[in-house]
This record gives C-alpha cells, sequence and structure tokens, in this order.
C-alpha cells in the first residue's frame, strides 16, 4: 500500500511544484543542506586522511537528512495515511525545479529577445560557472539550453524515480547526495580527495534517470530535424559518452539532437580556456528561440518520464499484491 501512497503523493508533489514552485518567502531545505555541508567541510576538510573524511562528510550530511524526513514521515503515517500523502507531497514538490529551473532560463531569455546582451550574461552568470562577460547571444543560449538540458534530470526526474518507490525520504536523501556534490564534487587541489566519495555516489544514484531522461527526450519531445528516429538514436547513444560527466551527456546530446544544434565547445573559467567535445550537428545556429523551445522540452520530457515511472510502480503494486 505505501508504494501505492507513494505514486500518488509524487503526482500531487509534481502539480505543485509545476504550478506554484518554491515558496519564495520561506528558506530551502536546500540551503539548510548547504549551510551543514559548509560548516563540516571547513572542519573536516583538513589535514590528513581526505578522502576517509569526505565520505564521513557524504555519510553524516546524507543520513541526517533522509532521517529527518523519515521521522516526519513515520509519524504523520501513524495519524493517518492521507496526512501521509498531503505532507509527502508538499516534501516531494519542494525537492523538485520546474518552475524555478523555468524561471532561471526565462530570466536570461527575457533581456536576450530585447538585445540587452550585458543584462543577459548577468542573469546567466547566476546559473552557470563559465565567464559570461563578453559571450554573444549564441553562446549565452548555448548556456541556458545546456543547463536546463543537465537540470532536467538532477532537478525533477531524478528526485520524481526516487519519490516513486522510496516517497519524500528517497527525494531529499538524492538532494542531499547532489548538493554534496555541487559544493564539494570538485577535480581541484582543495577537494580533490575530499569530494571523491560525494561525485562518485552524485554518478552513482543519477545513472538511470539520466538515460531514462535522455531517451523521453528522444522518444516523446518534438524534433526539429529531418533525421529518423533511428539515426538520433544511434548519435545520442555515441555522442553522450564525449561528456567528461558519465551523465549529463544523455541529456545534452538528447537535447542537440532533437532541437537540430550543436552543445559544448570553448567555455572560460575565470579567464581559463576550456573546451569540450561537441555534441550534436549545427543544422541551424543558436538563438534564444531554442531557450523556450528546451522548456518545452523539459516539461514534456519530465511529464513522459514521470508517467513511465507510475506505470512501473503500478506493476510492482499489482504484484505484489497479488502475491499478498
Amino acid at each position: 500500500m505505501i508504494l501505492l501512497y507513494h505514486m500518488i503523493a509524487t503526482l500531487l508533489g509534481f502539480i505543485l511544484d509545476r504550478i506554484i514552485g518554491d515558496p519564495p518567502h520561506l528558506p530551502h531545505p536546500v540551503r539548510l543542506i548547504g549551510n551543514g555541508i559548509s560548516s563540516l567541510a571547513k572542519r573536516l576538510n583538513i589535514g590528513n586522511y581526505r578522502f576517509q573524511k569526505g565520505v564521513l562528510l557524504t555519510t553524516i550530511v546524507v543520513l541526517t537528512t533522509a532521517s529527518i524526513v523519515l521521522v516526519i514521515s513515520v509519524v504523520t503515517y501513524q495519524i493517518h495515511w492521507s496526512l501521509y500523502i498531503i505532507v509527502q507531497s508538499i516534501f516531494i514538490a519542494i525537492g523538485l525545479a520546474q518552475k524555478s529551473l523555468q524561471q532561471a532560463a526565462m530570466d536570461v531569455y527575457t533581456p536576450l529577445v530585447t538585445g540587452d546582451l550585458k543584462e543577459a550574461r548577468r542573469k546567466l552568470s547566476w546559473i552557470v560557472g563559465r565567464d559570461t562577460d563578453h559571450l554573444d547571444e549564441a553562446d549565452i543560449t548555448r548556456g541556458v539550453v545546456e543547463t536546463v538540458s543537465e537540470n532536467t534530470s538532477d532537478g525533477i526526474t531524478a528526485p520524481l524515480f526516487y519519490s516513486v518507490f522510496f516517497g519524500a525520504t528517497g527525494v531529499w536523501a538524492y538532494k542531499a547526495i547532489n548538493t554534496l556534490d555541487s559544493m564539494v564534487g570538485y577535480r581541484n587541489g582543495k577537494y580533490e580527495k575530499f569530494g571523491t566519495c560525494s561525485a562518485k555516489l552524485d554518478d552513482v544514484v543519477n545513472y538511470i534517470p539520466s538515460r531514462l531522461t535522455g531517451l523521453c527526450i528522444v522518444l516523446f519531445t518534438k524534433n526539429f530535424t529531418t533525421t529518423s528516429l533511428n539515426q538520433r538514436m544511434k548519435n545520442w547513444l555515441k555522442d553522450a559518452k564525449k561528456h567528461p560527466s558519465p551523465n549529463s551527456g544523455y541529456l545534452e546530446a538528447a537535447t542537440a539532437y532533437q532541437l537540430g544544434i550543436q552543445l559544448g565547445g570553448l567555455n572560460y573559467y575565470e579567464g581559463i580556456a576550456s573546451h569540450r567535445a561537441e555534441m550534436g550537428k549545427p543544422t541551424v545556429i543558436l538563438n534564444a528561440s531554442h531557450i523556450q523551445r528546451t522548456i518545452e522540452q523539459m516539461h514534456i520530457a519530465s511529464s513522459s518520464f514521470l508517467t513511465f515511472m507510475i506505470l512501473i510502480g503500478g506493476v510492482i503494486y499489482y504484484v505484489t499484491e497479488s502475491w499478498c
């Protein structure tokens, strides 16, 4: 029965996030998790045994986050199943990022279409790590498209994946891992050893959702090219492996081949050039309209992903109930 409650709560949470998004005047739990990570990292990321200390950080943050949500879940379940579903749906909605991701993209799109490149660059700098000061329209658009594509999995479908099976506890265990990776999972001198556990764990928990999401993009979103589905599938799987991340490439390559654009290429980070392998074929030049198309793609892929997960959950529920 608990699986059925999770599926109902996931659907309600998905709808709530699509309509309302994050509460604007309340502290977001991710920020609280981030503060905890920052505080612990200052104490642990010193001296020797940094890999082991990174494992300890990851364990503390994930278990603490999951335990808090689990306790709330158990208490509400003991009170009444309807309260359990309501509270679960709220926690799930807060863990999703449909509306906030759309808003972040539109914050760049709006000045871009009016020709205010300075403002578009400034807003883009809020959501990407690359230098934005001298980007033209095509590169500004590429930054937004890549961000929305990658975060369709990180911010929406991966939490949905864990929500269906594990409810709000699964969502927030995942969010803790994802936040750890975004804060300490860097391959640099400061975090190379300390953040290894967080980065690897994030790769593991995103492995299935990223590939399923990329597949949903290729199968269900609008194709703006004349390339056959079979060829797009082959190109998608081939180009996805070019990305330095084991998961992000499956989102960006799918987007590139559906929209007929090319992603990847040259970026600058604090003035240092970094070239990433190109994905897709540039049948058209990137322009602001591709931001809107990527947002539409995000919504369609997320909805189809959720439908698929509920179908899978329904089958599992039916089989388990039949056995019982």
